[in-house]
């Protein structure tokens, strides 16, 4: 062996575990299934297409990642961990008053707990639904909203949508 080969054997380990810890990082990989809902009335789906325009590239420390099929109605971060659909009909959970709430920055938010110990986050009092759906790794994440309800709130006007 000679020692001038020596040197990229060193080198190769280390990116060799870079690439591996980048890859680790990523849940789900870099795309992520989601089926878009239904097409929505074109005021929704104007509404859910500014939405997309403006999501952040980085949500609870997870970057965005493509969604297939790809739609103005889907977005993710992190592969599957977080993933949000715009223009979803009026979830029949936001008629039940001893469902729980939280308020983000001017946006409200249907909070349900899922079976798999993730969140389900579902927007109120706006021209359009918008739901975000967290995985349990997650969903402890308390800085999680403020971003996605920062551009919901510059996007989708507050109202009562008729969808």
């Amino acid at each position: 062996m000679s020692l001038h080969h020596r040197p990229l054997r060193v080198l190769a380990l280390p990116a060799a575990l870079s690439v591996l810890v980048l890859a680790a990082c990523s849940p789900g990989g870099s795309r992520a299934r989601v089926d878009p809902p239904a097409t929505p009335p074109a005021d929704v789906a104007g509404f859910c297409a500014a939405l997309h325009e403006e999501l952040p590239e980085t949500v609870a420390g997870l970057a965005r990642t493509t969604t297939e099929p790809a739609s103005d109605l889907t977005a993710s971060w992190g592969g599957s961990a977080i993933v949000l659909r715009c223009g979803i009909p009026k979830p029949r959970e936001m008629a039940d008053p001893a469902q729980e709430g939280v308020h983000v920055n001017g946006v409200a938010w249907l909070l349900e707990k899922l079976p798999d110990g993730g969140f389900r986050f579902t927007t109120g009092g706006r021209l359009a639904y918008a739901q975000v759906r967290v995985d349990r790794e997650h969903a402890e994440d308390a800085g999680m909203l403020v971003g996605l309800s920062d551009v919901i709130a510059r996007t989708v006007p507050e109202g009562i949508s008729s969808y």
